[in-house]
């Protein structure tokens, strides 16, 4: 089993910056991927950032389109931690972000579905 806590949401004005981390315990999250979603109300929960990690290719990310550039995400192993560095934030990047662990693929996905584990969620809101 594993619990993921999510932390570092807030309010924030538009252009600011927030740091989200995802702090995993139960099980050691080395050699699996990890995911930041974020969800908006009314709209489905939306793919922000992956991460991966093994010994042959080293680091991988993807990223949402409309992050790119903006978030970076990132990883201490020896934490079992996972962050998501915002940047430039938008009115529109407003929503409860969650992380999320895939235990069984080597490959970053997109889609929620793939993901086994989930934290509660913490909410981002950006003002204008």
């Amino acid at each position: 089993q594993v619990q993921l806590v999510e932390s570092g949401g807030g309010l924030v004005q538009v252009g600011g910056s927030l740091r989200l981390s995802c702090a995993a315990s139960g099980r050691t999250l080395t050699k699996y991927a990890m995911g930041w979603f974020r969800q908006a109300p009314e709209k489905e929960r939306e793919f922000v950032a992956a991460i991966s990690w093994s010994s042959w290719s080293g680091i991988t990310t993807r990223y949402a389109e409309s992050v790119k550039g903006r978030f970076t995400i990132s990883r201490d192993n020896a934490k079992n931690t996972v962050y998501v560095e915002m940047n430039s934030l938008k009115p529109e990047d407003t929503a409860v972000y969650y992380c999320a662990a895939d235990i069984q693929r080597a490959y970053v996905s997109s889609r929620p579905s793939d993901y086994d584990y989930w934290g509660q969620g913490t909410q981002v809101t950006v003002s204008s």
